[in-house]
């Protein structure tokens, strides 16, 4: 059996390898190597790509996080909803503008943040909720909406692995104050390094975020406030707009290999992920009954890659222990001990597929 790792990049890349030589080539010869043209064009791409009057690129996925908690006013005494069950850097950019993560418990078939828990949650100092649509499935934005409606509640989106997913008629990212994306060379739309985006449809707000990226700064040598540098590389933006063009045609490929598990694997004790349109399979996260990390180690015995994410939720990070010690997350603490998420990128065979579904079954 070939070795069937998590993401293959090279694979994923080959059939437009020459198109991506060339545009990195063309920077190279151009001399201009930190924001200018290109990174300019990829916003303009990137906004009406996704829907957004705006789009702020930055040096990465937490940067773009960070920008929008700062510029949406959240700061020290603020309390910030979010998930328990997401990579770090959510709650981490909570911290680093000095306010208070508030951990939330999730739905146990989509992984997203429950809206009931949400609303139960709500203390007096919460001023904003960062949605996370996590493994590539948006969150169900019109119930979140009716609890921040109430409550007055800004909403914040983390599309880090959700790039061209939708829920109705608007693209993640849309449906908040601001929208953040990375682009780590694993995700959806993956950079050649770190890279990161943040988009509004508030023309101010645009405007605050573009400042606080340069040093605070509008206009050189003369700064506002204190920012931040964080800024897109030139070839990060040539290449990303190079794979832009073709991400429906990658999002739909992982839309494929996840039919095929779900078709190799529905007859097992195996739960697969929620099945919709919408979803862009940034993971396969599947829950496993038992025996998860025994399981893991009979598929890398047979050349099969998987990772677990996440194994610790939020609440049980040393990092927040100060603030978050009291915190009960049933649901993130169960699945964190069950999910296991399997290979799946675009180019994934259907063979390949089935010989990972096959090992699964086998290891159970």
């Amino acid at each position: 059996m070939n070795n069937i790792p998590m993401v293959d990049i090279q694979l994923w890349h080959k059939t437009l390898q020459s198109e991506l030589e060339e545009k990195a080539i063309s920077v190279l010869r151009s001399g201009r190597f930190i924001m200018g043209e290109e990174v300019e064009a990829f916003e303009k791409e990137a906004a009406n790509y996704l829907g957004a009057r705006h789009a702020i690129s930055c040096a990465n996925g937490t940067d773009a996080l960070i920008l929008a908690l700062h510029a949406a006013g959240i700061g020290p005494g603020d309390e910030v909803l979010t998930t328990g069950f997401t990579f770090f850097a959510t709650a981490e950019a909570i911290l680093r503008v000095g306010a208070k993560p508030v951990l939330v418990d999730i739905d146990s078939q989509t992984f997203n943040i429950d809206p009931v828990e949400l609303e139960r949650s709500i203390t007096s100092h919460c001023k904003a909720v960062i949605v996370v649509h996590l493994f590539g499935l948006p969150a169900p934005m019109d119930a979140i909406r009716a609890v921040c409606d109430r409550h007055a509640l800004l909403i914040l989106e983390d599309c880090a692995q959700s790039f061209g997913a939708a829920y109705g008629s608007r693209k993640t990212g849309c449906h908040g104050l601001l929208g953040a994306f990375s682009f780590f060379p694993s995700k959806n739309l993956g950079g050649f390094g770190d890279g990161g985006l943040v988009i509004t449809q508030d023309h101010q707000t645009a405007e605050t975020i573009q400042m606080l990226r340069n040093h605070g700064s509008n206009y050189q040598y003369h700064h506002e406030c204190t920012g931040y540098n964080s800024r897109l590389d030139a070839i990060q933006a040539a290449m990303l707009r190079v794979k832009l063009k073709y991400i429906d045609q990658f999002n739909n490929q992982r839309r494929q290999v996840a039919q095929w598990y779900g078709e190799y694997l529905q007859k097992s004790e195996v739960i697969c992920p929620i099945d919709t349109p919408e979803h862009v399979y940034h993971q396969y996260t599947v829950v496993l009954p038992a025996r998860r990390d025994t399981i893991k180690k009979k598929l890398a015995n047979k050349g099969i890659a998987s990772a677990i994410y996440y194994p610790m939720p939020l609440n049980k990070q040393k990092a927040l222990s100060s603030t978050e010690e009291d915190y009960e997350l049933p649901v993130c603490e169960q699945l964190s001990e069950h999910c296991l998420s399997l290979p799946i990128f675009p180019g994934m065979t259907e063979e390949q597929v089935k010989q990972v579904a096959d090992a699964l079954i086998a290891a159970m």
